[in-house]
């Protein structure tokens, strides 16, 4: 395999020990690294080979491959999802038995607890025995926790692991499915839909592993909890059950509800993101029309079909969460207002074993059931998707390679092709012709003559549907569009080849390079962009060239290279390399310079994809045929490629790509550096994607919640959820203190030999119903709230960012690759419309569920705040000590995983090329180096929350030993209710504060994507679109041009590509602008529509450009741009 990267450090995992392995003592360096400085690629551990990505995905395609063969005898269509289950089940399915042991010690618990209760209730200080066995109890509960801990980091470690290998082998698939797909299937997709696949759908896999197993353990859990409180209290525990049930069952229905809307918006993404890409990819085209506007008001519409849906989604997890917060109260409510009603007493033990049973069962089925439910539904929507994508057609495989007898040739006999075989016109017809070793054929004719689908069909990307096409030997292409790979200019030319210095020279100079490189800043060593924004079309078209001739093939393809060039470059690209160079080389060259067709071999005149001539030039002469009227039409106007490099179909800009830095250069780096050439001091002129550093910031929160709602409407969510707190905490402390009252009751009645007696049941049940109504209604009241903020948060800085990015200067384009800007649309925004609000409102109930524990513990027993506040420190630092490390290491993970997104989309770009050089195995070895370096960033980040989570724990075991020991060193002091509330509640804690922690970890991990956002709406902006001052309507009526001591350069600190430029263009002139490739002549446009600011005096008509709006000039102006936009 390629190895792109460094091998990073030996992970330790591998030669730690048991007890290591277990409490995670291996990562321990990284935590000191992580304290001492930021963390940097280096400081990553080399990815184990179990979790390679060619090793995982090459064993799940396997399965794949099997599952199409027996779908294809069975007649039935193939099911991704029962490769998945067979290659992972005997992996996945133990670790159930690790969830349902998991689950028991969390029934056990509070059974435990109960008995403690009991030393409470017949609390007598004379007592040893019964002490004595108190204490065990408390050990025993104890040891309990220590067991559950430890399953329960075991089973998330390792099966987060599974979900790991998934995504990567899934994303292997994908990758190497669009290495394959013919023109039919490229046409039924876009470059954004496959990146979508990889940033987002194959992500689900990494969560649903988590939630599978409470399918069936959530239900188990239920009727085990069912079970427990009936022979605790009786008949009365099915009125709350069978609440529990409904909840449940609608919970079910809601992840149905979920699923149809999840396909919904997907949908309305997909066409965003569409849209999106094709307005940063063509923003040049679209600032020079004008068209910012129009735009703008197309995507606010497709953004606000798609945030309607979403909006609905998150109401779907806020009665979710509703359920969790106050479900276990109702069903508390109902379950003991039946018990009383009956004529029943209730006691402590049956309130605090029904409080800490509901709330197990709150945790189990209640929350995390409907997120399983709505992760698997989300999971097998997402699966659909990359089945139908797996499910495409693929290019037949041709063997380019020589015969035995080493002939070279060009064959093609009768040949008819259609690109879309639902249009009844061929794009070719009854094409003959052979060429030889020696042979330059110049392929000619007008506009959709078919001759680049000639290309095509030599290349195998047409397939015939009658004729025959025979071709032997090594290809070598050069595009319509140039391809430019992200890398420098030499690694470009390699294209994975050996630098070889005589030859590599030979063909600088053959394709004209040589003087182009001295203006470079590090010559052939100059990195250029994934768009090669530093480059002209002229010069991108030769460094295409020189990797054709560099690769030393049979067969050379050239698609109108000369019209890129100017006349002299032209002539010499034609005689020096065409000519002298190839001259032994098979040459089609597809051409609309018709003065070089007297020195080709053959001439093949197109029209209408059939051959009108073949011959010779003196041939063509003398044929009779029209040549000179289709020779004109042929130069008026360059020919669109018929299918473009890029399988988007929707731009023949560049394409689109993800969050690009310095690193996707890498590989072609190490491809090209030669062995005596310094590569360190190398120059990216793209710009490194900015790496935010430190905490996020107060100031960040506070924008991502202004721009939900005005800040009275924030004080009011605020005061609602203090009050759905207080009213939780009522509640129990209410019902508890009602059974407390009621023992009283009993013990005075007993001992002065009276019936026992009953409390005033109108007092406490009207109480308690009033408390149980308040929690519901504040509940509700701020779970909608809140979410309705958070979304509309994200739809408010989705628009300003759209309004600030189509505001930008030109200059930020060229420095910012088109999949950066993207990844803000799609992967940041995402997380702020489907993640962020559910967790965020989730983050804000547990923390204020937290504080109110801890509020009653220390109100019960006052001393405990003695050593809470140390644990509060140790916790406090330990946090920091965490996010130091955690946060550079989840930056990390993001970096590195945006090389994998570029490198897909620049693969598409160039799928000819790729497919043309036989390259493919190298492309997709690049590709699983870019992975399995994203899976080390990935490993550490879940190895870290791991570590963390175990520590945090530890801490908890403190806090609930100085409770449950602290209790019963007080006995004497606490009543049985008192006992029962702290206990409850600290048992409560046990799932309350590492989830809470994890949640606001995962709350500022995801608020890293609003900081992005909201950076990206502070831009710097171009010139206001309008000014006060308006030129006339008639304005421009004349014509006049005229440019005095003009300076240009696209940006603050690039060059100029202007200087002291001062012409006139008098009304009604035609002007011709010439000279060689980089020499300047869009740039001259370019300062005419102010793509950037000219210094100096620029006049249309006597009004100087810089004193009016952009719109008011451009729109006055019309062009036909180098590069085309074909929005759809």
């Amino acid at each position: 395999m390629l190895h792109v990267f460094p091998e990073g450090k030996p992970n330790p995992l591998q030669d730690a020990n048991l007890c290591s392995r277990l409490v995670f003592w291996w990562i321990n360096p990284l935590f000191k690294i992580g304290h001492k400085r930021r963390l940097q690629k280096d400081d990553m551990y080399s990815v184990l080979p179990e979790d390679r990505c060619q090793h995982r995905g090459e064993e799940l395609q396997g399965y794949w491959d099997q599952e199409v063969k027996r779908a294809e005898k069975d007649a039935r269509e193939p099911s991704l999802m029962k490769a998945i289950i067979k290659c992972y089940w005997k992996s996945y399915l133990p670790f159930a038995i690790f969830k349902l042991f998991e689950e028991i010690f969390r029934v056990l618990l509070p059974i435990y607890f109960e008995d403690l209760l009991t030393y409470f209730q017949k609390f007598d200080p004379s007592d040893s025995g019964a002490l004595f066995k108190a204490y065990g109890y408390t050990a025993v509960m104890n040891v309990c926790l220590v067991i559950w801990a430890i399953l329960v980091h075991f089973f998330f470690y390792y099966v987060q692991r599974i979900g790991m290998r998934l995504r990567v082998a899934m994303c292997h698939m994908i990758y190497c499915k669009s290495l394959r797909l013919n023109n039919s299937a490229i046409r039924k997709t876009t470059t954004g839909q496959i990146v979508n696949l990889l940033s987002n759908d194959v992500n689900r896999f990494d969560r649903v592993v988590t939630f599978l197993h409470i399918l069936w353990i959530g239900p188990l859990m239920a009727i085990t909890v069912i079970i427990l409180i009936w022979m605790e209290i009786g008949i009365s525990s099915f009125a709350g059950m069978s609440l529990l049930i409904i909840f449940m069952l609608l919970q079910s229905f809601f992840g149905k509800l979920f699923l149809s809307l999840r396909n919904k918006i997907a949908a309305f993404t997909d066409t965003r993101l569409r849209t999106m890409n094709d307005v940063i990819t063509g923003i040049r085209t679209i600032k020079m029309y004008a068209w910012e506007k129009s735009l703008a008001e197309l995507i606010t519409r497709l953004r606000r079909k798609e945030i309607s849906k979403i909006l609905r989604s998150s109401y779907l997890d806020g009665m979710n969460l509703i359920f969790f917060d106050t479900a276990s109260k109702v069903i508390l409510f109902v379950t003991f207002t039946t018990y009383v009603l009956l004529g029943n007493m209730i006691t402590v033990s049956q309130v605090f074993l029904a409080i800490t049973l509901y709330q197990a069962v709150k945790f189990t089925g209640i929350l995390l059931f409907p997120m399983a439910i709505e992760s698997v539904a989300e999971t097998i929507a997402s699966v659909q998707r990359i089945k139908n994508f797996l499910l495409l057609d693929e290019l037949p495989q041709c063997d380019h390679q020589l015969p035995s007898d080493g002939k070279t040739i060009v064959n093609m006999q009768d040949f008819t092709a259609f690109w879309d075989k639902e249009l009844r016109t061929p794009t070719l017809q009854g094409l003959s012709f052979t060429v030889r070793p020696g042979e330059l054929l110049a392929v000619v004719g007008p506009v959709g003559a078919g001759k680049s689908s000639l290309l095509g069909a030599v290349l195998g990307e047409l397939p015939p549907s009658q004729g025959k096409v025979s071709v032997h030997g090594r290809i070598a292409y050069v595009s319509q569009q140039p391809w430019v790979l992200s890398g420098t200019v030499r690694s470009n030319i390699l294209f994975g080849k050996k630098y070889e210095k005589k030859r590599y020279m030979k063909v600088i100079k053959a394709c004209a390079l040589e003087k182009d490189l001295q203006f470079l800043e590090n010559e052939d060593l100059t990195v250029v962009g994934d768009r090669g924004t530093t480059l002209s079309e002229g010069q991108k078209a030769r460094i295409s060239l020189a990797r054709a001739v560099y690769q030393d093939a049979d067969i050379y393809l050239l698609d109108d290279l000369l019209s890129a060039v100017d006349a002299e470059v032209s002539r010499h690209l034609f005689e020096q390399c065409i000519c002298q160079v190839l001259h032994e080389k098979i040459t089609i060259l597809v051409t609309h310079q018709w003065q070089y067709l007297k020195d080709a071999s053959q001439i093949l005149l197109l029209e209408k994809g059939e051959m009108v001539h073949k011959g010779t030039y003196a041939e063509l002469l003398k044929s009779g045929v029209d040549s000179a009227s289709l020779l004109k039409r042929e130069n008026e106007e360059a020919e669109p490629s018929p299918v473009p490099e890029s399988p988007t179909m929707r731009t023949q800009t560049s394409s689109e790509s993800s969050v690009q830095s310095q690193q996707s250069s890498t590989p072609l780096l190490k491809d090209a550096a030669a062995e005596d050439q310094d590569t360190e001091n190398i120059q990216d002129t793209l710009s490194e994607e900015r790496r935010l550093e430190g905490k996020v910031g107060f100031k960040t929160y506070k924008n991502y919640f202004r721009a939900g709602a005005h800040w009275s409407v924030i004080i009011f969510l605020i005061l609602v959820c203090i009050a759905a707190q207080v009213a939780y905490i009522l509640q129990d402390w209410w019902l508890l203190n009602w059974a407390n009252e009621q023992h009283s009751l009993n013990i005075m009645a007993y001992e002065k030999g009276n019936i026992t007696e009953m409390l005033d049941l109108n007092w406490y049940l009207g109480i308690f119903s009033g408390l149980t109504g308040c929690s519901l209604l504040f509940g509700v009241t701020r779970s909608l709230l809140a979410l309705y903020i958070l979304v509309n948060s994200s739809q408010t800085l989705h628009n300003k960012m759209l309004k600030s990015i189509l505001r930008a200067p030109v200059s930020f384009f060229d420095r910012n690759p088109a999949g950066r800007i993207l990844n803000c649309f799609s992967k940041d925004i995402g997380h702020m419309d489907d993640l962020l609000p559910v967790s965020f409102q989730e983050f804000i109930q547990t923390f204020l569920q937290l504080i109110g524990v801890l509020g009653v513990v220390v109100v019960v027993i006052p001393w405990i705040a003695i050593p809470v506040i140390p644990l509060g420190v140790i916790f406090f630092f330990l946090r920091r000590y965490f996010l130091e490390t955690s946060r550079d290491v989840k930056r990390l993970e993001c970096s590195t995983q945006s090389p994998v997104f570029s490198h897909l989309a620049s693969s598409l770009q160039g799928l000819w090329t790729i497919r043309a050089y036989k390259a493919e195995q190298r492309f997709q070895e690049l590709f699983e180096s870019h992975q399995d370096l994203h899976s080390e960033a990935w490993f550490l980040l879940l190895t870290i929350n791991r570590w963390f989570f175990l520590r945090l724990d530890i801490i908890y075991f403190i806090f609930i030993c100085l409770v449950d020991f602290g209790s019963l060193l007080l006995a004497q002091t606490l009543n049985v209710g008192q006992a029962g509330l702290i206990l409850s509640y600290a048992l409560n804690v046990m799932v309350v504060f590492p989830w809470c922690i994890r949640l606001s970890i995962e709350v500022e991990t995801m608020m890293i994507s609003v900081e992005r956002v909201i950076e990206y709406t502070q831009l710097e902006q171009e010139a206001p679109w309008e000014l006060e001052f308006r030129p006339p309507p008639d304005w421009p009526n004349n014509g006049m041009i005229a440019l005095s001591k003009v300076n240009f350069k696209y940006s603050s600190d690039g060059p100029l590509v202007l200087k002291d430029l001062t012409t006139d263009i008098k009304p009604g002139e035609k002007v011709g602008i010439v000279g060689r490739t980089g020499a300047g002549k869009s740039s001259f446009i370019a300062a005419l529509f102010r793509l950037s600011e000219p210094e100096g005096r620029v006049w249309i008509d006597r009004i100087l450009i810089t004193e009016i709006g952009l719109h008011d000039l451009r729109k006055k102006m019309s062009i036909i741009p180098q590069v085309h936009l074909h929005h759809c």
